[in-house]
């Protein structure tokens, strides 16, 4: 437990900031590369693979809307969990949880040097790669570890930078359309059911992330209203975001399929020579900007976990000056750079999409349980047909696993 007298953790993240940083935890490097793969599987149809994978997270995202709307305290996912289940489905699901932030946000640390190699082709080289990464998460580390306001800001305006950066290409690829007087392309969702369900479950992690953006509810300033309001912000900018670029990517560049940088070659069309670059450079901004999120919003698990007596008290000291949980974001920082350094893009990106789907339904499969707690704050937000909402969502995740074993 946290020691007697010691400073508090100061609520200063608003409603829209808390908006902000849930778009920059969904959105990561994945848009860049995922509309050629979709093309290839749903070819002109796929927009509609973006808009069903959305209705999907919505109906997630809902669970998560009315559980969080019962806590103003910081965990998010562990909290829900131990209060529904007991402490040590908590503790389980808290290093899940662990697991799958630090893979994530390591894959993006990697992917960020992957890139940063087109304009310095040495940064690939292994000491070069181990001073990027670690200046790279440096300086988010001590923004956060300075002052939860500041890192606020920074995720505010990285949230702002990709959203400029997308909303330009999607814009620029619509005006080459209608200068080019051609219509963008789309036809109708079609072919077997089965053939679509792959495709939506790659795209169910693409609008994941957002269960970060819970983790500092003791900084929020009001998180039972909040939070509701911030997840449904986010999905649909990022539903709007993923299914424009798909259609200018399909409409533009019919031969999508084929290329790996889908995005870098529409642009490459569109605005020549330089456009590469510039998606190269909003590759840049989306993994720091996701790094950036991660380094605000899941330190604070460890901080929760101390403060409930399943971590070593240490981990939930405030600092007296800064008011930040810094211990946590220290020992958070310092595992994101082993993990970053000893594992390359594909590995924590697989360990990170096999431990999401746990933890996300162990908050769905709470929600319920919740809703009979007399020691829980009702809700602020009530999902209706919750119950049935969640009975389905675990039934289709138990049925999506039984196919991937049978294939």
């Amino acid at each position: 437990m946290p020691e007697a007298g010691q400073p508090t953790l100061v609520r200063a993240i608003g409603r829209w900031s808390l908006a902000a940083l849930t778009i920059n935890c969904i959105i990561g490097s994945g848009i860049f590369g995922l509309p050629s793969q979709l093309a290839a599987t749903l070819g002109t149809a796929s927009p509609f693979a973006w808009i069903f994978a959305a209705i999907a997270t919505a109906l997630v995202m809902a669970c998560f809307a009315e559980v969080s709307s019962r806590f103003d305290q910081t965990g998010g996912v562990y909290l829900y969990s131990r209060a529904a289940f007991g402490r040590s489905t908590g503790i389980a699901v808290a290093w899940l949880g662990w697991l799958a932030r630090l893979t994530a946000a390591a894959a993006n640390a990697n992917l960020f040097v992957i890139y940063l190699a087109e304009f310095w082709p040495g940064a690939k080289a292994p000491i070069p790669r181990l001073l990027v990464l670690a200046l790279l998460l440096g300086v988010l580390t001590v923004v956060n570890y300075v002052s939860v306001e500041r890192g606020t800001t920074q995720s505010n305006l990285f949230t702002a930078a990709k959203l400029i950066t997308l909303g330009a290409f999607i814009v620029a690829g619509l005006l080459f359309l209608a200068l080019h007087h051609q219509s963008p392309v789309i036809a109708l969702p079609r072919g077997p059911a089965a053939r679509w369900l792959h495709p939506i479950l790659l795209l169910l992690f693409a609008f994941g992330g957002y269960e970060t953006a819970l983790m500092p509810g003791g900084e929020a300033m009001n998180p039972r209203r909040d939070y509701p309001f911030a997840l449904l912000v986010a999905l649909i900018t990022c539903a709007v975001i993923y299914t424009m670029t798909q259609l200018v990517v399909i409409s533009i560049l019919p031969q999508s399929a084929t290329t790996d940088r889908p995005m870098a070659a529409v642009a490459q069309l569109v605005l020549g020579a330089g456009g590469a670059a510039l998606v190269s450079i909003g590759v840049l901004i989306s993994c720091y900007g996701y790094l950036s999120a991660n380094i605000l919003g899941f330190p604070r698990i460890l901080f929760a976990m101390a403060e409930q007596g399943d971590m070593p008290a240490v981990m939930a000291r405030v600092h007296p000056r800064f008011r930040t949980p810094n211990i946590a974001i220290i020992v958070f920082a310092v595992l994101l750079l082993g993990f970053s350094v000893a594992g390359s893009f594909q590995w924590n990106l697989f360990i990170s999409a096999m431990s999401r789907l746990i933890y996300y339904g162990s908050v769905c499969a709470a929600l319920p349980v919740l809703r009979h707690k007399r020691d829980v704050p009702d809700a602020r937000f009530h999902l209706p047909m919750g119950n049935l909402i969640t009975q389905g969502w675990i039934s289709g995740t138990r049925s999506s696993g039984a196919l991937d074993k049978r294939k």
